[in-house]
């Protein structure tokens, strides 16, 4: 906070920038309206709304950026990382219900970044932005969403909100924000219905780097923040459909030099650069639409026989390269207690997980096993070539946020390339 009349403002007052401090009024948040009803259902003080494409209304108060956005609303069952959530290249296109209510209360840092410029388009929230009390917090989270361009609409009934997704599927929706002011319902259902949806949107093209470059970067420590690679002992071209930092971090902590080439590298490309080992990214959208080019550039990297690791997208892109398809999930998996059965071992692990379409396990072709599934589901979260060094997860082992019970898995692919020299 920059003042204390800012910090300690009259209790139940609110600055219409978006910024909320002390109690705010009350808004009957629980509350969904359809079009037909917008004027007589706007709630006292109610300047924000959740519109689905459908017609259904959900009232709330702005924060960050005043404004409209537009996209799948999914949700997030995480208690921890919203920072590195709503910075994750994979969340392109969505719009993120935190289903957890106090979010704000680390506030924000420079460090917790998984990438420079947000991907996703905003976020729901029940309770008011939490007042930041940890000793790393740089920023007020509504600071740092005005910063970033991405509107946020509070004092939902994010339960309900859930249930309707739960129940329904994901929908598309706008998020619609005018301080001080009536948001314009109307115009923002237009839209939402108006969006094509995630279906067939190649995304990766929008969040995956300009160009090639290196990182040595390492997992951060309490006692020294991140680290530097000095000594790699190999050498691993990842391909950006829109990588985590996180990700590249750990495969640096593995001991790996890291090149990262643009998600529309050719194979030619990536085997340019002499990599042990190509590590695939996660990211956004539709694995079919982006397989167009993907697919192709990886049948050309499997032909030269190195080990092969993906998550995420990377995964769907794998097993589309192996002969399999996806489809588009009901509600998708999101959130950092997600349990996953590895059908060798028997373990389970709680995983990180963040993705909308899934691989369709019945169509694994001969000669690809089924290594982990959903225990919420049953549905497919891992695969590996038999006989070949190639492996894939659904899921996100660096977390980043989320359990750690993963990490084992660039222990394993730092193997396979051990092997393979």
């Amino acid at each position: 906070m920059n003042d204390d009349t800012k910090a300690n403002p009259p209790a139940g007052t609110q600055d219409r920038t978006g910024d909320f401090f002390g109690a705010r009024p009350a808004v009957d948040a629980s509350a969904a309206r359809s079009i037909s009803d917008i004027s007589t259902s706007r709630p006292p003080g109610a300047d924000a709304a959740v519109v689905l494409a459908d017609g259904e209304v959900f009232w709330g108060q702005g924060a960050g950026a005043p404004g409209m956005s537009v996209g799948e609303v999914c949700f997030n069952t995480a208690l921890t990382g919203y920072q590195e959530t709503l910075t994750d290249p994979s969340y392109a296109g969505q719009l993120i219900t935190f289903t957890f209510p106090h979010i704000g209360n680390v506030g924000t840092n420079p460090e917790d970044l998984e990438t420079k410029t947000p991907a996703a388009r905003g976020c729901i929230l029940r309770e008011s932005i939490t007042e930041p009390a940890n000793w790393r917090s740089a920023k007020h989270l509504n600071d740092w969403l005005k910063s970033m361009w991405l509107t946020a609409v509070t004092g939902i009934d994010t339960r309900r909100l859930t249930r309707r997704i739960r129940d329904g599927g994901a929908p598309i929706g706008a998020l619609v924000f005018n301080p001080g002011g009536i948001p314009d319902i109307e115009a923002a259902q237009k839209e939402a219905a108006a969006w094509p949806g995630l279906e067939g949107m190649d995304l990766a093209k929008d969040v995956t780097c300009a160009e090639t470059y290196s990182w040595n970067q390492t997992e951060w420590a309490l006692d020294g923040g991140f680290g530097k690679l000095t000594d790699p002992k190999f050498h691993v071209v990842a391909v950006d459909f829109g990588a985590k930092h996180n990700i590249l971090r750990c495969l640096a902590s593995s001991g790996c030099k890291v090149t990262v080439v643009p998600a529309t590298a050719s194979a030619k490309d990536v085997l340019s650069h002499e990599p042990d080992g190509v590590f695939l990214s996660n990211g956004p959208g539709d694995p079919a639409a982006t397989g167009k080019y993907a697919v192709p550039m990886l049948k050309g990297v499997m032909e030269a026989g190195i080990p092969i690791f993906g998550i995420c997208l990377g995964h769907q892109i794998l097993a589309l390269a192996l002969g399999a398809s996806t489809h588009k999930m009901h509600m998708g998996h999101r959130g950092a207690n997600q349990p996953v059965k590895d059908l060798k071992t028997g373990k389970v692990e709680i995983t990180s997980q963040n993705h909308g379409f899934v691989v369709d396990a019945d169509t694994l072709p001969a000669g690809v096993t089924a290594t982990h599934v959903s225990l919420f589901d049953g549905s497919l979260e891992g695969l590996s070539v038999d006989g070949k060094p190639i492996f894939s997860v659904q899921y996100h082992p660096e977390a980043s946020p989320g359990p750690q019970d993963s990490h084992y898995l660039f222990d394993r692919f730092v193997g396979l390339m051990e092997s393979s020299t």
